[in-house]
């Protein structure tokens, strides 16, 4: 009885009043973290990482074509991946041959860091953003592949043979049955897909950058600069935040029919 009173209690409580406290521990901890002698270069004060805005963006008139540059190549980079991602994915899924052909180099690639193909990469498509674009792409279209792929070898086979049954054929098929059943996998290979592109922006970065979030931070590093290296960290962590919220929005508009366990 009474732990059913304490589950009510909080089920009650707001969504906002959970991410506020969430906050004041994060900002509790980083308090502290500050102040210990063996963490405070890591953390700096926040006082000084808010200070950080104001000397990037405006004395030194940095952060904001930092952000353009990374988001263009992130943008880019993502885009392509999901273009070439997804066919390929509906392909190894649908047809063996294809499968057996390119899923064990699809493996072997993916388990490979993106700073190890980045001067292969620098080689072939040269210095800048190209190169960039290019790691971005390479990250993103594995990962979003091997997630797609999976939704659709898990599509209902009952479902597939009564479609059959009724006299769907391949293109019905896919329109009517896989597309559907596979769109949350789609989903998620895209916040995925974001998600590994935003962690690939200093190794994208990292082939002869002038500006972006990545290099910068990479840079800040270098040179000692914590709090601003940290406020650079914060943004990308935002950044990625903003992303999956939007996603989440699209995904119950797009998935509305599929039951889910509340939490």
């Amino acid at each position: 009885m009474n732990k059913t009173k304490k589950v009510d209690i909080i089920g009650k409580i707001p969504k906002w009043a959970w991410l506020c406290l969430s906050l004041l521990s994060a900002v509790v901890l980083w308090f502290f973290l500050s102040k210990n002698p063996t963490t405070s270069l890591s953390f700096p004060p926040l006082s000084e990482v808010f200070k950080a805005y104001h000397t990037m963006a405006v004395e030194r008139g940095k952060f904001w074509p930092d952000v353009w540059a990374s988001m263009r190549s992130v943008g880019i980079g993502f885009l392509l991946g999901f273009v070439f991602g997804v066919p390929v994915a509906f392909l190894m899924a649908w047809y063996r041959p294809v499968r057996f052909i390119i899923e064990p180099w699809i493996q072997f690639v993916r388990n490979i860091p993106p700073l190890a193909y980045v001067p292969l990469v620098v080689l072939a498509a040269g210095v800048g953003a190209k190169a960039q674009i290019v790691v971005i792409c390479i990250a993103t279209f594995l990962t979003i592949t091997v997630t797609v792929f999976q939704g659709v070898i898990n599509v209902d086979e009952t479902l597939i043979k009564a479609a059959r049954v009724l006299g769907a054929n391949d293109t019905v098929l896919f329109v009517k049955v896989i597309f559907p059943a596979t769109t949350p996998f789609i989903i998620t290979a895209v916040r995925l897909g974001i998600s590994v592109a935003l962690t690939t922006l200093i190794a994208a970065e990292s082939t002869g950058a002038v500006a972006g979030l990545g290099m910068r931070i990479k840079a800040l590093s270098q040179v000692f600069e914590n709090a601003e290296m940290m406020f650079y960290i914060i943004v990308v962590g935002v950044i990625g935040m903003l992303a999956e919220k939007v996603l989440k929005f699209f995904e119950r508009r797009l998935t509305s029919w599929q039951e889910k366990r509340e939490i």
